[in-house]
């Protein structure tokens, strides 16, 4: 039997059949219409309410002034930003006429910014006056650069002669496109473990599943008030928090980024009831004083009703997802008890399965048992429950799916004898850095380039505050020059995003070795956690 992975078809009945991401807005502008949707809530600058109605009008003339670009359906558009209501604008607006969204970490370096404007085929940008040089510098092809006014409160920096002032993306609303649920909508970045990142692309489908069961898992209600200052560019603040609001008719307070001291008076002053964090955000919270009084109901995060869940006085409930999944494929209750310190329960909108080999096709694999560890697979439908494909990359989509349909999430998790899921450790060449996935052949591409390097190994070291960072081997090549070192960190601060720069760059003599003369990284990080242990 030839069993392949199900893609969703343009002739089977769907949740959204016949429905698009701009029709959610418009539903959502005429039942919400007066009721505040975007709260962009700056450090510096003055703040902004955007309602229900208004955003459907700006969009749909940003919309219009994208149709006068020359933008059409199915054109990418690079959209570079900070944290800002452009940003939203900027996503919603493609959306409208059927252009494609990508979306591009704002800490990239020069030569990553490059590689996502080429290999996405960009025609046009959007970003902000302080990343203007750099887009402009490193993404040639672009027909047109709009640029934001400030950035985040700075004033207007000189911009470079390709761009114009995002306003004048203005035109009248042009008619809505026919609804086609299957088109794509957009692209996240993500890393992976090549060499290169990986351009997950969104159907408007996969889109409009994030808003309806991202709020289903939440609980979110129309009268919720999300805290929002992880990046846009993430499916965290874009699906778990945005889309999610707009789904049930909710409010988004944007930050330009989490800040811990602004945390509290922030909330307060927007009564805020829901919020997304990562580990690094707890940490940082712990050290900032609880206000007496704060309207949360829900937190949501990596692990369910860890102990500081009593200090901050709120519950927490664990997920876990991925930019591929859309939504959480694991996911707590928000109104029963969970096991503390566990993801959750598997979500009733996946399959989830737990192997001893994620080589094999699952049902050639071992189902771990209770007690038990194993790689987690998550089975959906492509297209509406899990992303359509990796842009232009069509090896990478085939490969990171068995024969039956099942995703290699690259994930190791224990499954707990109640049945409850506990995350156990990631693919060893990924690391967490504070809440940035980082593959370490992204680092390793650059070091290797470094005249005077022979090998090089990136493994992670755990932090206090970042949960890991990287920390770089080298080995030199022979008449390696003395300053070796310092070459290799002006390499990664040119090339990579600061949080993806080794935070140690320790030379070797020869590497500990594993089958086939591989570099044995598990020795390395044996070594770490040695020196970190005698401290």
């Amino acid at each position: 039997m030839n069993l392949m992975p199900r893609i969703l078809s343009q002739d089977e009945p769907h949740p959204f059949s016949g429905l698009d991401v701009a029709w959610l807005v418009k539903t959502r502008a005429a039942t919400r219409r007066d009721h505040p949707f975007l709260v962009w809530e700056p450090f510096e600058e003055p703040g902004e309410t955007i309602t229900y109605g208004e955003f459907h009008a700006r969009i749909g003339r940003i919309a219009g002034g994208l149709l006068h670009r020359g933008v059409k359906a199915g054109d990418r558009i690079l959209i570079h930003l900070d944290n800002c209501a452009e940003a939203l604008l900027a996503w919603y607006a493609c959306a409208w006429i059927g252009a494609v969204a990508v979306t591009t970490n704002a800490r990239a370096a020069a030569d990553e910014l490059a590689y996502y404007a080429a290999h996405c085929g960009a025609v046009g940008g959007v970003t902000q006056p302080k990343f203007a040089e750099l887009v402009s510098a490193n993404c040639r092809a672009l027909r047109w650069l709009s640029v934001t006014a400030t950035d985040n409160g700075a004033a207007p920096a000189r911009s470079p002669d390709r761009d114009s002032d995002f306003k004048r993306l203005d035109g009248d609303a042009p008619p809505r496109r026919a609804p086609d649920p299957l088109a794509p909508c957009s692209v996240q970045y993500t890393s992976g473990t090549t060499s290169r990142p990986k351009g997950v692309l969104w159907t408007h489908a996969n889109a409009l599943w994030g808003a309806r069961i991202n709020a289903v898992h939440e609980d979110l209600r129309p009268e919720d008030v999300h805290l929002v200052y992880l990046p846009l560019y993430h499916t965290n603040a874009q699906a778990y928090s945005v889309l999610a609001c707009l789904w049930v008719g909710a409010t988004a307070v944007i930050q330009p980024r989490f800040s811990a001291s602004r945390f509290w008076p922030a909330s307060r002053k927007h009564r805020c009831t829901w919020t997304s964090l990562v580990p690094f955000c707890v940490k940082a919270l712990m050290e900032h004083h609880v206000p007496p009084e704060h309207h949360y109901r829900l937190w949501g995060s990596a692990v369910s009703e860890p102990p500081t869940d009593a200090h901050f006085r709120v519950k927490t409930i664990g997920w876990w997802g991925m930019t591929e999944t859309i939504t959480h494929g694991i996911v707590a209750s928000p109104q029963l008890p969970n096991r503390p310190m566990a993801i959750g329960r598997p979500a009733p909108e996946y399959e989830i399965a737990i192997v001893e080999d994620d080589a094999v096709p699952v049902r050639e694999s071992r189902r771990v048992e209770p007690g038990g560890s194993g790689n987690l697979m998550i089975r959906g439908v492509r297209g509406l429950s899990l992303f359509r494909e990796y842009l232009g990359n069509p090896q990478a989509s085939a490969d990171s799916f068995d024969p039956e349909g099942w995703f290699r999430t690259g994930d190791r998790v224990n499954l707990l004898e109640d049945g409850a899921i506990q995350f156990g450790d990631r693919t060893k060449d990924m690391l967490k850095v504070g809440g940035e996935n980082v593959a370490a052949s992204e680092i390793e591409r650059v070091i290797l380039l470094v005249p005077g390097v022979r090998e090089c190994a990136i493994v992670a070291k755990k932090h206090p505050m970042l949960d890991e960072v990287p920390v770089a081997f080298v080995l030199p090549a022979a008449g390696a020059p003395p300053d070796l070192s310092d070459c290799v960190a002006a390499a990664c601060a040119t090339q990579l995003a600061d949080f993806k720069r080794p935070h140690e760059i320790r030379m070797v003599e020869d590497f500990p070795r594993a089958t086939l003369e591989k570099i044995a990284k598990a020795e390395l990080r044996r070594r770490l956690a040695a020196e970190a242990e005698s401290a």
